[in-house]
C-alpha cells in the first residue's frame, strides 16, 4: 500500500510512504502570486508530482492522509485564508484523482509520537530517530515540514497495521 502523507500549506510537504519506508518526500510545490511575490500552492505541479508516482498503482492500494487543519488563535485573516485555500486545493486534486482521503488532526498524530507541547523542530528530531536512513534529507531546520509529512504517513501506517 502506498500512503501519501500531506502537511498542507504553502511551506508544507508531501511524503510517499510504502511498506513502512519513505519512498520520497517533496516540499509543497508553490509559485509566486501577485506583485508582492507572495506564494500560493501550485495545483498543477502537485497533481503532476502525485500522478507521476501513482500511475502504475491501483487506486485501492493508495491512501492519502492529510493533516486536518483549522484556524488558530493569533493567526492573521489573510494567512488563514491562504492556508485554507491550500487545504482545499489538495482536497480537490485528490478528489479529482479519485484517491481515498483520510484526515488526521495534528493533536492525534503528535500525541502518538509524543510531540504534544513540543517545539516545531521536535518532529524533525523524531523523524530522524524513527527513520535514520533519511536523516540527510532532514538536515535543515526548515525540513520540519518534511518531517511532519513523514510522521503523518507513518502514523497512519502504524495505526492502520494495528487495526488489521
Amino acid at each position: 500500500m502506498l500512503i501519501i502523507g500531506i502537511d498542507p500549506g504553502i511551506t508544507g510537504s508531501i511524503c510517499f510512504f510504502q511498506d513502512g519506508k519513505i519512498i520520497d518526500v517533496i516540499e509543497m510545490p508553490n509559485m509566486p502570486e501577485g506583485k508582492k511575490n507572495k506564494k500560493q500552492v501550485n495545483g498543477a505541479q502537485i497533481y503532476y508530482e502525485i500522478f507521476s508516482r501513482i500511475k502504475d498503482i491501483k487506486k485501492e492500494d493508495i491512501k492519502v492522509i492529510i493533516e486536518q487543519v483549522s484556524a488558530m488563535p493569533g493567526q492573521g485573516v489573510t494567512s488563514m485564508f491562504n492556508f485554507g485555500q491550500s487545504f482545499g486545493i489538495l482536497k480537490g486534486i485528490c478528489s479529482a484523482m479519485q484517491l481515498p482521503m483520510y484526515f488526521v488532526r495534528p493533536t492525534k498524530w503528535k500525541k502518538y509520537f509524543n510531540l504534544i507541547n513540543s517545539e516545531k523542530d521536535a518532529s524533525r528530531t523524531k523523524a530522524i530517530e524513527v527513520f535514520p536512513y533519511f536523516s540527510s534529507e532532514l538536515s535543515r531546520k526548515k525540513d520540519s515540514n518534511k518531517a511532519d509529512a513523514i510522521l503523518i504517513a507513518s502514523f497512519y501506517y502504524e495505526t492502520y497495521k494495528l487495526e488489521e
